[in-house]
This record gives C-alpha cells, structure tokens and sequence, in this order.
C-alpha cells in the first residue's frame, strides 16, 4: 500500500471527492498541506480574508450544486470562518471547511493560536470533526463530504492539528460512509403522498410556495413546475426560492413576506391549499404567524423532519428529497380540474398593484420624472441591470433595500442564478461570493448588487479578484446610508436618524477600484445608467460601478414589525 504525508493525501482524497477548487488562506498550522498544494493539480484562490474565502466557496456551491471547499488555519483562522459557516448552515449550503489546529500535545493548554474550534462551530456546523489518529483523515473527509451534500446539505468542518497532516499514512480512501446513525430520508411515506394528493384534488384555490429546496435538489425545479402547471396553481417564492420557478412566468406572483408583492400575499391569505415546498416559514415569510395563511390546508414537503410543523403547523408533513416527493405526488395525482377563475383573481391582483415602475402590467406605475438628468432611482437602476444582462446572468446580492430591489427586479427563470444570504443577512456576503460564482460559472456573466455600507464590509475581496482577473460586474446603489436601517428608523421610530449615515468617511469608490487595477465608472444621472451597464458587460475584466441614487428611497411594499402580510405598506405615507 502507497505510504504519502497526511497533508498530500488530504489533497489527493479532496480530488477524489471531484474538488477543482479551493479558497483559503495560509499560517502556521496548516502549512504542511500548503506545501502540498505546491505541487498539486488542485487550483488555489488567495482571498484576503477568511470570511472572503468561505463566502467565496458559499458562492461557488450555490452557483454549481458542488461542494464548496475553504482551508484556514488555527485559532483566528478558524474563527474568521463562523460568520460564513452560521450562513451556510441558515441557507443549507455544502461546504466542507478545513482548519489548522496546533499540534497535539499542545491542545488545551492555550498555545499560540489555538482555539476549541469544534466546540465554537458546533452549532453552526452541520458536523464536525477534530482528527487526532492520522489514521482516521481519510475516512474522516470521506464522511465530511458525504455528509456536506447529503440529505439537507450544509457546512461541515474539519479541524487537523499540525503534526497530524505531516504523519505518514497508507493511501486508502475509502469507497463508502459507513455512517449508521445518519440516513437523511429520500422518498416522503406513500400514506402521506396519498393524503396530500387527496387536499389536492379538493383544492378550490391552491398556492404553491417555492423555496430554497426546490433550488438544490437536482430535478426539484423541474417537477415542481409541472405540478404548478398541473394544478394551475399561483405560484409564491421564497429569498432562497427565486429561480425555482421562472419569475416572468403568468403563474409567477413573486415573491413572499415582509417584503413580498400584493398579490403573492394576498393569494396566500386566501388559499385553500398551500403547497411549501422546502422552506422553512421562518418570520420574514409568514409575518404574523397566526394570521398566515388561517383559511389553507399547508403540505409541508421538506427533506428535513425537524422542519415539518416547527415554525406553522403542517397538515400534511412529507419528508423527503423535494424532487422525489413532488414526482411521487405528480404520479398519484392525475388530471386535475382547470381552474382559470382562480388564477384570473390573483392575476387581478397583480395587476391592481404591482410594484413600482413596472412596465407591460396594465396599472402599472411610471417612473416620475422623465428627464434623464435627474438622480436614478434604485429600482430603475435594476431594471436597467435585467434589461441589459437578462435572466441568464447570475446575480449575487449583498443584504439590505439592494437585496429586496434586486429580488423583484432582476427576474431570474432558472436556478441558482440567484445568490444571496438570505437565513442569517450577512453583510459583507455578496463581493466574495461573486467570486465563487465567477469561478463555478465562467460561461455566465456574474453581477453583484451591494450597497454602500454592505461593500465595505469585505471589500478587500477588490484584491482577490484583481489578482484572479475575475470578470465580476460590481453594482453599488451609493444613497449615503445604511439604507434599510435608516428606512426602520424613519418609519418605525419617528424618524430619528442615529449611525446610520455614512457620507463621513465615504471612500471615492472608483478611486479605489483604481487602485486594485479594476475599471471603475461613477454614474450619477437616470440618463446615463442604461449605458454604463452596456459598458460594464461589454468590459473584458472586473468592473465597478458606483451608482449615485436617490438617498431616501425606501422599499415597498413592506410589512411592519408584528403585523400581518396582508397589512403591508404600499407605498410612503
């Protein structure tokens, strides 16, 4: 048996599992696996921080359905990665993140650089492992990887001290997980597949809500579409579900919560039947969880049981892998009752409020002003980004008003052409996950829509992505503030402005896209926007666009704090 160093093994085992990349960033503790990479076929990328890297690697899942892989080292290292393996954990999302841990004899007596980083990441870590034998690294990454994308997939660390990945040990992966006690379901329990179908066939007024299972399960999309075609059913998304279901689609009401469309809500609030397929009914969907959908029957089809009746109470619960599930309902189901009267009323509503500037919908509201010279409003700027990259691009959104903008206005018809941090709201999340999508997905144009107070948060990722010579488009909407914080303040606490105003201390955003050797273009002007967006596409290299919005726009519709979906505001008071 071929006898290597742990640390080149390691590697080997990560090609086995079909890793092509990996994000990290080098110290002390994982240095033997760093040397190893010196001749490996394995391609590196040097981000500049750790949260960078993970978020990288997050970006790179979301937008290939592969595991992300991200290698730190011990003690700060490590811990720089929590922030993205919580968000991970909140978006189900496979990573496998691989840290440096200091050598063996040295564990627990507060070295330099140590850190109990299992015992930190356990509760944001699907599992974790602290390898002590060299013996167990292989069958330990053979395990974390199955564990990473199996089931309802999420992050997984690994934590290696020093001295192990420089042991000898025998080539042998292993061809199987012998894991007993983890079998994640795959098809939902046929008794329960036949009571759901049995709501259905009964269903008057059926909603269906896509979420972010129907994103990661390969095939899901695809089923779910020809039950919502099948049913005729108004179809309602979740953050995590856009692209599920094609947004320009007639049956498409957009999106549901806080800040969902009217129409999305209100067919929710009077639906018969409500089919959610893997979400989680989290707060920002249901609002006031007691008056959220009080007339339907909810089937509940989630991969993970836990889910099943823990935020809304399920009806029917299925547990199981969405794509099977909805294929065992689809075979079960037969021909259904047409049932345009339905869907006519919920389009009805679509119609009598749609969002704001939206052409092509009869009530449609025009944008004010028509001269060009005027400050661009957001909106506008993000229908000027659909128009000119289209639904094929693949948009990745930092967190705040941008994000909610940029989930009804940048139309996606597929999945995983939308990317954002959706569970936890990571700030800082969008730069370098764009970096992962850019990578996974070089056959598209990758976009990220950040803010001006989201794109400081890691904006040293400038440096990773001039140095990889990333094509990322880069759209700031610059209103001066943190934008979602200063709408609460303004309609939730009478207007009392506090830390929230970041025009002291703001960079000259271009200059320091100049400075990392990246094109930068400052738009100021309605007028102008539709042709910086052309340039930017057009551009063979990494852009920044800055864009000077309207300061004090605010995003509509929104649902206040302890209200219903029903209450939400349309529009200013």
């Amino acid at each position: 048996m071929e006898m290597m160093q742990a640390a080149a093994a390691l590697l080997r085992a990560l090609q086995e599992e079909g890793t092509e990349v990996i994000f990290g960033y080098p110290g002390g503790a994982n240095l033997y696996i760093y040397d190893a990479l010196y001749d490996s076929p394995l391609r590196h990328v040097l981000t500049r921080h750790e949260q960078g890297a993970i978020h990288a690697a997050q970006g790179y899942a979301r937008a290939t359905g592969k595991v992300g892989v991200v290698l730190a080292t011990s003690g700060p290292g490590a811990t720089n990665l929590v922030t993205g393996l919580c968000d991970a954990m909140m978006d189900s999302t496979p990573i496998v993140a691989i840290t440096g841990q200091v050598v063996r004899p040295l564990i627990g007596r507060d070295a330099f650089q140590e850190a109990d980083v299992t015992g930190i990441t356990m509760p944001v870590t699907k599992h974790n492992f602290l390898v002590t034998d060299p013996a167990d690294l292989l069958r330990v990454i053979k395990e974390a990887f199955h564990i990473a994308r199996s089931g309802r997939p999420g992050p997984v660390l690994v934590d290696i001290p020093k001295d192990v990945t420089n042991a000898r040990i025998p080539w042998a992966y292993p061809k199987q997980v012998r894991l007993p006690g983890y079998k994640p379901p795959v098809a939902a329990d046929a008794d329960a597949v036949a009571k759901a179908v049995e709501v259905l066939q009964g269903a008057e007024q059926p909603v269906m809500i896509c979420g972010g299972g129907v994103v990661h399960s390969p095939g899901a999309a695809e089923q779910f579409r020809a039950l919502a075609y099948r049913m005729g059913a108004p179809v309602v998304s979740t953050l995590m579900g856009i692209g599920g279901f094609p947004m320009d689609d007639p049956q498409s009401l957009g999106l549901l919560g806080m800040h969902g469309t009217f129409a999305a809500n209100r067919a929710v609030a009077n639906a018969d039947v409500l089919v959610a397929c893997g979400m989680r009914f989290d707060d920002r969907v249901t609002g006031m969880a007691a008056r959220f959908a009080p007339k339907a029957t909810i089937i509940h089809i989630d991969i993970d049981a836990a889910e099943i009746s823990k935020n809304l109470t399920a009806h029917v619960g299925l547990v199981g892998d969405c794509a099977l599930v909805l294929g065992q309902m689809l075979e079960r189901l037969g021909e259904v009752t047409p049932r345009p009267a339905w869907l006519e009323k919920v389009q009805g509503w679509q119609e009598q409020h749609p969002l704001w500037g939206v052409r092509g919908q009869a009530g449609g509201a025009e944008p004010e002003g028509a001269t060009g010279d005027r400050a661009p409003k957001p909106q506008e700027v993000l229908q000027a980004l659909q128009g000119v990259f289209g639904p094929q691009s693949v948009v990745v959104t930092d967190v705040g008003q941008h994000q909610m903008w940029a989930a009804h206005y940048c139309t996606r018809t597929e999945p995983r052409s939308w990317i954002s941090s959706c569970g936890l709201g990571t700030m800082g999340f969008g730069l370098p996950a764009a970096m992962g999508a850019a990578i996974g997905r070089p056959d598209r144009d990758v976009v990220v829509v950040s803010g001006d107070g989201s794109i400081q948060m890691c904006i040293q990722e400038l440096g990773t992505i001039a140095a990889e010579q990333l094509p990322v488009k880069i759209v700031v909407l610059n209103n001066g503030y943190l934008g979602m914080v200063r709408q609460w303040q303004e309609m939730f606490y009478k207007g009392r402005y506090k830390e929230v105003d970041l025009r002291p201390g703001m960079p000259d955003f271009v200059r320091l896209a100049d400075a990392y050797g990246i094109a930068g273009l400052r738009v100021e002007k309605l007028g102008d926007v539709e042709g910086a967006m052309a340039w930017a596409k057009g551009y063979p290299g990494p852009v920044f666009l800055e864009v000077r919005v309207e300061s004090e726009e605010n995003v509509f519709p929104i649902v206040p704090p302890g209200g219903a979906n029903t209450e939400a505001m349309l529009k200013k008071a």
